[in-house]
Formats: structure tokens, sequence, C-alpha cells
């Protein structure tokens, strides 16, 4: 499991969904995606059978404040060590996790507290696992495939969404949350031999010396100060930070509330999500099937700011279906730009780095973002949906605003 094994270089170069290597990769990632919407189902329903709301959602909240806390570090680690290594052992430390606490459910009945230790041991590995999976693409094949790569990443967490959830459903109706638990297990268990046969593409000898500092601290010291003085990522991940923070709060508890506001419903609102999740599934297999847009700095300005139009003109539809329609363009839209962010990112950075720099992303969209949801609910019942969708909206609005006024972001072009 620890031996590296080398790609072929640039000369035998293939498109990525033609790459038997690529393939096996994404077949774990889906894989592993899949089991983790099968434990989110599994970890709810246990901890609402097992305690009270208020109970549950502390146990669903737990795994946040780790994996919020350690993740700067769980890029260090995975720069240091290599994203496949890392990936595979938290993996197999997420599998054994699920695995233990099936089995501890099927014999006895344990209460809140064997839930609640999971959860901190899936946001501590996860702090690890998700710098390491944005790390690994630019290790499993070249520069110019990157994009199409990410489309194909974003089409498996569609998939995933979809499957995992009924998958989840299914195992508890039939065995209960010990049953959905185990199969959550076995499915992140699939993706431990496929990654084993990933070969990886070797750092040339710089990128080598980069990703092996003195000491943790300095790696990560290195990291960030890499991350500041380069003149694309640093503006990026502005433009990033302020496009989730404007995004998160309106599409998850806003949503909920407005659809309660406006009487559409649970049907209604699910209809709605479906849109969305509809239009980012339609963006991501644009970039799988094109491979590359021309002009991505641009394009991730312009999405990004006509999505936050879209978002502001939610609040104001008449109806479920015109609801259904702007979902469809936002998710579209928020797709494209998600996957033109994610693109330039892998691209941009040196691959040394890309843990560290994934780590970062990650925290802005894990760690920041989700504090929007909250502010958020407690501003509509203040001021009603109205105002606070606008406000959201110009808030992802500035994202685009520093994508389009800097000007190396703005020229930034994905590799042919």
């Amino acid at each position: 499991m620890s031996a590296t094994l080398t790609a072929p270089g640039p000369a035998t170069d293939r498109p990525a969904h033609r790459d038997p290597n690529v393939v096996r990769w994404l077949a774990a990632y889906t894989s592993s995606m899949v089991g983790d919407s099968v434990y989110y189902l599994a970890l709810s329903w246990a901890a609402v059978q097992a305690g009270t709301p208020s109970q549950a959602g502390v146990v669903m909240a737990v795994s946040a404040v780790p994996r919020a806390l350690l993740m700067l570090g769980g890029g260090v680690i995975a720069d240091r060590f290599g994203p496949r290594r890392v990936v595979i052992g938290s993996d197999a430390v997420r599998c054994a996790a699920a695995l233990a606490v099936a089995a501890l459910l099927f014999f006895t009945s344990p209460g809140l507290w064997p839930l609640a230790l999971l959860a901190l041991v899936f946001g501590t590995v996860d702090a690890v696992f998700m710098p390491a999976v944005g790390a690994l693409p630019a290790r499993v094949t070249s520069r110019a495939q990157l994009a199409r790569v990410q489309g194909m990443r974003g089409l498996a967490i569609r998939f995933a969404s979809v499957v995992g959830a009924p998958l989840g459903g299914l195992a508890v109706a039939v065995g209960g949350a010990s049953a959905a638990f185990g199969l959550a297990g076995l499915l992140i268990a699939v993706s431990v031999p496929l990654l084993v046969s990933v070969r990886l593409r070797d750092l040339p000898p710089d990128d080598k010396a980069a990703a092996r500092a003195d000491t943790a601290r300095r790696d990560l010291v290195a990291g960030l100060r890499y991350i500041r003085r380069h003149r694309v990522l640093a503006p990026l991940m502005l433009a990033i930070a302020l496009g989730d923070l404007g995004f998160v709060g309106p599409l998850n508890v806003g949503l909920t509330l407005l659809a309660d506001e406006r009487g559409w419903g649970a049907s209604g609102m699910g209809w709605v999500l479906a849109g969305f999740g509809t239009g980012a599934g339609a963006a991501s297999l644009l970039l799988t099937v094109r491979g590359r847009l021309p002009y991505a700095g641009q394009v991730a300005a312009y999405t990004i700011l006509a999505g936050s139009v879209a978002i502001g003109a939610l609040a104001f539809v008449p109806g479920v279906l015109a609801a259904v329609g702007v979902a469809l363009l936002i998710g579209l839209l928020a797709g494209l730009s998600g996957a033109m962010c994610g693109a330039l990112l892998q691209t941009q950075a040196d691959p040394a780095y890309l843990g560290r720099v994934t780590a970062v992303s990650g925290l802005v969209s894990l760690g920041f973002a989700p504090l929007s949801m909250p502010l958020s609910a407690a501003a509509i019942g203040a001021w009603g949906t109205g105002p606070v969708f606008v406000v959201s909206a110009v808030v992802c609005g500035l994202g685009g605003v520093v994508a389009l006024g800097v000007r190396d972001l703005r020229r930034a072009e994905l590799p042919r």
C-alpha cells in the first residue's frame, strides 16, 4: 500500500475518461462518497432514535469541530506523506469505525455516546482526507486533463447524493441503523483496493523538496505564504470565500424557510432542490465532455455574478414551477463557477502544495461558510426572506467582482 507506482509520462497521455488509471481513481472516489452519504443518513437516523432532536443535532454537528480546527494540518500531512497514502489510510479508518459501530448497535443499545464518538472520528479523519482527495487528481493525470477530472468528480458527487440516500434508507428499513452503518463501511472499503492499484505521477525534484520542509509548522507556514504570494490563488481564495458565504445560507436554511413561507411544502422544496442538482450536474457533464473551457477566469467571474442575481431572484418568484426553473439556473451557474474555480485551483497550484491549497479552500467552504446558516435564519426571522436573499446575492456577487477586478485571475486560462 505504501509503495509508489509511477504513471507513464506525458508522451502516453490520453483523455481522462479513457484513462484506466483515472477511471480506477474515480471508481474509488465514487464508492467512498456513496458510503459517506449512507453514513450521514444512518447517523442522523440512529441519533434521532437514541435521543431528543436537540441531542441528535449535537451529534450531527460534532464532526464539524475537528474538521475545521485540523483542516490546515491535514493539508500539511497530505503534502508530506503523499495524497494517495493518506486517502487509503483515511478510508481504512473510516471503514473500521463504521463497521465497529454497526456491530455495537447490532448486539447492544448503547445510546448516543458511540454515535458521538463515531462523528468525532469521521470529523477528525475528514480533516486529513479532504485535502488529500483534492491533491490526488494532479498525481493521477496530466495538467491538461485536470479540468475534465474536475467535471468527472462533480458527476461522482451528484451520483453519490442521488444514490446514497435511497441506499441508506433501504438499509435502515431492512436491518436498522446497524445495517446502514455496515453498508457505509463496506462501500468505503471498496475504495481501498482500487486506490492501491492507482498509479501516481512522480513529482519533479523541485516539488519534492518543497513538499519536505524541516517541520510540519514550517510546511504550514510555507503553504500559507505560497498562497498569499500567488497572483492567481490568493484572489481566487477570496472569490471562493465570498461566493460560498453568499451561497450556503440561502440554499440551505434559507430555502427551507422560503418554502415554508410560500406554502410549497416538503415536496415543493424537494423539486427546487432537484432543479438545483440537475443544473449542477449539467455543468459537471459539460466540463467532463469538453475537458476545457476557454477564458476560465472570466467564465468563473461572470457565472458567479449571474448566479448571484439568480440567488436574489429566487426569493421573489411567484410559484414552485418558477422556483424550480430559477434553481436549475442557479445550479448550472454555480456548478460552472465552482468547476472553473476548482479547475483553476488544481492547475495553478504546484502539486507539492496542493494538499495545503485544498485545505485552505476546504476550510473556507466547510469551516467559515456554514457560519452563515444560523445568521441567515436569524436575519430571515427579523426581516423576511427577500432582503436576506438580496444581501446574500450581493455578498456572492462580490466574489465575481474580485475575479474580474484582479487582472491575473481574470486572464487565467486552463492548460491545453
